[in-house]
């Protein structure tokens, strides 16, 4: 899969963006942000753990966001399995070089957009730590509708918070 997305292109991951993945990943202020998968620091080890792992499943759902010919983040969404088989979990990170450039919301909106459109997928789930505001704005400018208020579900860098739930619909 390849998406123009103007500012950016989102594609499939390459075994060859193993050192442009560890450079941007190994970063606290990503990991801060991310489920407990991500790991703070982010090794050689990690990003080979991460391809075998995309190499062993059937269809790519986990794609990585590339800038002038760079992998500098990543997104996809893992879909939910029986009652929950129309769903999917959404997520997403860069590097923080590239914040604040309007970069993650034109991925955000062509990813969600592929996915809908695309894929056997009816709703986009995407949770955010209450200490992510420009997450939130990201996924609001995306078409995505706030839902509600997870309090004091995430325990993250030593701190009890809320989570704010957003979801896109087809």
């Amino acid at each position: 899969m390849q998406l123009n997305c103007g500012l950016c292109v989102v594609r499939d991951w390459r075994r060859s963006d193993k050192g442009s993945l560890v450079r941007v990943a190994n970063n606290r202020n990503i990991w801060r942000n991310l489920a407990h998968r991500f790991p703070c620091p982010y090794t050689e080890a990690d990003a080979d753990f991460w391809f075998t792992l995309l190499e062993r499943v059937p269809a790519p759902m986990h794609w990585a966001i590339e800038v002038e010919g760079e992998a500098v983040g990543g997104i996809g969404c893992e879909p939910g399995e029986g009652v929950y088989a129309k769903s999917a979990h959404f997520g997403y990170w860069l590097g923080e070089p590239y914040w604040r450039r309007g970069i993650m919301t034109a991925a955000v909106r062509a990813t969600s957009d592929y996915i809908l459109g695309q894929l056997d997928l009816v709703r986009l789930e995407a949770r955010v730590f209450e200490w992510n505001p420009a997450s939130m704005r990201v996924l609001e400018k995306s078409g995505f509708v706030r839902e509600g208020v997870l309090r004091r579900s995430v325990f993250k860098d030593g701190q009890l918070i809320d989570s704010v739930l957003y979801a896109r619909v087809r």
